[in-house]
């Protein structure tokens, strides 16, 4: 039964490399197993830059989710991010030789003629995603299927992505004895853990900040309409820290996760921090307002960049749902209040426990964790969909079958009709004989 079926997420992250093992329980909801996490050592904003230490990261990773679950691992469902993901729009349409109903292999036909989309040089489609449909010069249809038309057209949302970093992260999972399922996109992926059907259908825009990069993703009327990756994330913000403060690598990444804060005027001016100095060298004493001055600065470039693609989306004015930002970046004090203040909208920020159900391992309901739930989820709405359409395909064979039997008993009740008046004359003029 699908319910039993047990879907693997594999997010490979700038900062961690993340696995995670999921089924569906008799309520629908979504049960991890299993979980396994290791440093990423081999990717920068979000691409792959070194296959060996990637693979080993992936290993550990895929192994300890093993050892938490009890199962072998054998295909995974891949997240994909980086800068070089772009998003364009493109109309298609194809002609139909009948006005008959509009079928779901008309509708599929249409989507992978957009899979033939011209791209530039290195890159390559790794989504489609309609966004409203016109059958015979009508818009704005969601739903075409069942319908009578001759001309189908739609709108595309298509994702490219450069083809050698798909060819890198396909080369570091399959070197690890696996096999991909669905290479995803990361922030669709999150949106599906943490966003409600609500939201998507009212307008919201996603905001996930990673390690290297911050995604975007917009939905507007429960489709997704612009997606776009900034190349800065929690990253670039340690690191303005160690040039400011003068420190190393990971005492900066400690200083930010303890008590660093978006907004300067949360820190006293009093509060100091004692960091540990270079062998024979004394004590730093690092100020706390300096440091959320520092993490401020930074904030404010991510939030502004961000809100120039809303802009660009041209949706940022029909955002009823406001924003929704989540990946480890959200967990940055006083991070939800400055995106409030600076862009003007509703901001929370969002945990992928929507659609979890009762679970063991409970820090997979950390914000940080969002795309990895995705990635499961994304796997079950992958097989969801499979399903619908194969009972939509019987259920139109079906019909067809119906109409064309139909079909033949009108085709022999009419030839009875058009002969039965010169049946009944025959055996009146023979009978008369």
């Amino acid at each position: 039964m699908q319910r039993e079926k047990i879907i693997v997420g594999l997010d490979i992250g700038s900062t961690k490399i993340c696995a995670l093992v999921g089924r569906k329980d008799k309520y629908g909801k979504v049960e991890i197993l299993g979980m396994g996490k290791a440093e990423s050592n081999g990717v920068i904003r979000g691409v792959v830059t070194n296959i060996d230490k990637t693979v080993t990261s992936i290993a550990a990773a895929i192994e300890e989710a093993e050892k938490t679950a009890g199962i072998d691992i054998r295909v995974v469902n891949v997240g994909i991010a980086g800068q070089h993901i772009k998003s364009i729009t493109q109309r298609g349409s194809i002609h139909r030789n009948t006005d008959n109903e509009i079928t779901v292999d008309d509708v599929n036909r249409l989507t992978n003629e957009m899979y033939r989309t011209v791209t530039p040089p290195g890159n390559e489609i790794i989504h489609v995603m309609p966004q409203d449909y016109t059958v015979d010069f009508e818009t704005g249809i969601k739903e075409p299927v069942g319908m009578s038309g001759v001309r189908l057209e739609a709108d595309f949302n298509i994702i490219t992505a450069q083809t050698s970093a798909i060819k890198n992260i396909e080369r570091c999972v399959t070197r690890t004895g696996l096999e991909i399922e669905n290479l995803i996109l990361e922030p669709i992926a999150s949106s599906m853990s943490v966003l409600t059907e609500e939201e998507r259908q009212a307008g919201v825009a996603l905001i996930d900040i990673g390690g290297g990069t911050t995604d975007v993703a917009v939905f507007y009327e429960n489709i997704i309409r612009h997606t776009a990756v900034i190349p800065f994330g929690g990253h670039i913000i340690t690191s303005d820290i160690k040039e400011g403060c003068r420190i190393m690598v990971d005492q900066a990444e400690r200083l930010k996760v303890k008590f660093g804060r978006a907004i300067a005027e949360e820190a006293s001016e009093n509060e100091f921090v004692s960091i540990p100095g270079l062998r024979d060298r004394p004590h730093r004493e690092i100020s706390l307002r300096n440091l959320a001055h520092i993490i401020e600065a930074r904030m404010q470039e991510i939030i502004e960049l961000v809100h120039n693609e809303l802009i660009k989306s041209g949706y940022v004015n029909k955002l009823v749902g406001g924003i929704v930002i989540t990946g480890g970046g959200s967990q940055l004090k006083y991070c939800q209040k400055l995106f409030q203040y600076m862009t003007q909208m509703d901001t929370r920020i969002g945990h992928p426990n929507e659609y979890l159900g009762k679970t063991k391992i409970e820090v997979a309901k950390n914000p940080m964790y969002a795309t990895t739930v995705g990635l499961v989820l994304a796997g079950f709405r992958a097989l969801d969909d499979r399903h619908d359409r194969y009972l939509q395909s019987q259920a139109q064979v079906k019909s067809h079958k119906i109409e064309k039997a139909s079909g033949g008993a009108d085709f022999f009740r009419k030839i009875i009709e058009r002969t039965k008046g010169l049946l009944m004359d025959d055996f009146d003029s023979k009978n008369n004989y």
